[in-house]
């Protein structure tokens, strides 16, 4: 199978895949393809190096908290200097938000589709089909939290959408205690609803179903992800820590070295290169601890660390890996619950920090240089790395984003997918559908909801042999 993706700011495009069959109808070889050159680093050359928190938060609309904070970090770095407690706690409570939010956007319109409604009709695969079967109120519920944690987005970050708060060594503005109690009250309530959205999504774990969707795909692969001093997670700051594939510590590694630790793969059918670690080596698409293959994202962030930072969702971390390291990719759902869970306990700890109405929200820069600024985007490590000149100008930009981390090993899900579902040569909607879950599981910034309620458009080809067998189109 070839999945060619086309992704237009990261977010916008539509899919493609090349499924190859032997001569019995099984499936014989598959990939993703991303054939378009993104190009994104180009437009940052020549630009001031203040303007890159603005600039690369418009590479995506889903998730421009990421790009505008990691932006901000490796401003940070590259003008050596050290953004005040009080923007700090700023940031990441925006951050937290961000987190919240696109979590819950994935789980209630994109990939949770695939796992709360099953094997439906297409038309019915969207939110429409999702209050139809759960009702109305969970309908509201999920509206309403979405738009709370926006709403704290845009209190501290300026806008809903594309923040602009964030700058070199701090944060623009601050907040007064009427916003903070506002946060602190729509905080409050993203917890509960995050308990139900548990609760809601366990009725399903412990189905039939959810382990023939479990039993799709299974990669033994390295895990990558923030950690602060106690090695749990945190979205917005902290050591990357690489665990192997049985979980135990690979390397523990501040993140303005991360760029020593992996390196890129390149394939000449796609534009998208396959990070690795340099010290495992690349040895093609296998999994298994030879193999440099990594991943990023909720179930990477939870393989990589020893709990939460808060309170419930550490005693779901505990439930969730009790038996160890999960490779399961399906898997991907439930980390992604537990994080929704805590990134709503931390922003109502952190609005309830006593610095964080604090007035003093920035320090200087000095003179300008190199740096790096990594955040955990909802999807993954997020690595923005920029050279700047003597006058602050960007001469150099890099941007490894989560989907680029994860891109080998959403190669292999789809390949394994496609060869536990395709048989004989059989192939309808349904088989298609299960087929785009694999990936869809990642969470990858490809296509979006104002596209395809809960669908990533694709064309699918299907070879027997070097003659095309059969083509599914959908929302395309």
């Amino acid at each position: 199978m070839k999945v060619s993706i086309d992704p237009i700011t990261r977010l916008e495009g539509h899919g493609k895949i090349e499924i190859f069959l032997d001569d019995k109808g099984n499936v014989e070889k598959a990939y993703m393809q991303i054939p378009e050159l993104r190009g994104f680093e180009m437009f940052c050359r020549g630009r001031k190096a203040e303007d890159m928190p603005i600039i690369t938060a418009r590479i995506c609309g889903v998730c421009p908290e990421a790009h505008h904070m990691a932006a901000a970090k490796a401003l940070d770095d590259a003008f050596n200097v050290e953004p005040p407690e009080t923007a700090k706690l700023l940031r990441e409570l925006l951050y937290n938000a961000y987190i919240f939010y696109d979590h819950c956007l994935h789980l209630y319109y994109l990939g949770g589709i695939d796992v709360l409604l099953g094997d439906v009709p297409k038309e019915e695969r969207n939110v429409i089909g999702l209050i139809k079967k759960f009702g109305m109120e969970i309908g509201k519920e999920v509206v309403k939290h979405r738009r709370y944690a926006m709403e704290i987005v845009k209190m501290l970050g300026g806008r809903e959408i594309h923040p602009v708060a964030a700058i070199p060594g701090g944060v623009s503005k601050g907040i007064g205690e009427d916003e903070r109690k506002e946060i602190e009250e729509k905080a409050k309530s993203c917890i509960e609803f995050a308990k139900t959205s548990l609760a809601i999504f366990k009725e399903v774990f412990e189905s039939k179903r959810w382990n023939e969707l479990l039993g799709l795909d299974s990669l033994q692969t390295y895990y990558m992800g923030l950690v602060d001093k106690n090695n749990h997670v945190n979205y917005y700051d902290g050591d990357i820590r690489i665990v192997t594939p049985s979980g135990k510590e690979f390397a523990k590694i501040k993140t303005g070295d991360i760029l020593n630790h992996i390196e890129e793969h390149v394939e000449e059918w796609t534009y998208v290169k396959f990070p690795y670690l340099k010290k495992v080596g690349w040895k093609g698409f296998v999994d298994g601890e030879k193999s440099g293959i990594y991943r990023v994202g909720p179930l990477a962030r939870l393989n990589a660390a020893d709990g939460m930072n808060t309170k419930e969702a550490m005693k779901e971390f505990e439930e969730f890996k009790k038996e160890g390291v999960v490779h399961e990719t399906f898997a991907f759902y439930h980390a992604r619950l537990i994080e929704m869970l805590n990134a709503a306990e931390r922003m109502y700890d952190l609005v309830r920090h006593n610095a964080i109405t604090g007035t003093d929200i920035r320090a200087m820069p000095n003179e300008p240089d190199e740096g790096i600024g990594v955040v955990e985007a909802a999807r993954g490590v997020l690595i923005h790395h920029y050279k700047l000149n003597s006058h602050g100008i960007v001469e150099e930009a890099n941007l490894i984003v989560a989907t680029t981390n994860n891109n080998a090993a959403i190669n292999m899900s789809v390949a394994n997918a496609a060869k536990k579902v395709i048989k004989k040569g059989k192939v309808d909607d349904i088989i298609l559908n299960k087929v785009e879950s694999a990936f869809r599981c990642y969470d990858p910034c490809l296509a979006c909801a104002s596209h395809a309620l809960g669908d990533t458009p694709l064309v699918v080809n299907i070879y027997r042999g070097n003659k095309l067998y059969k083509r599914l189109k959908k929302n395309v």
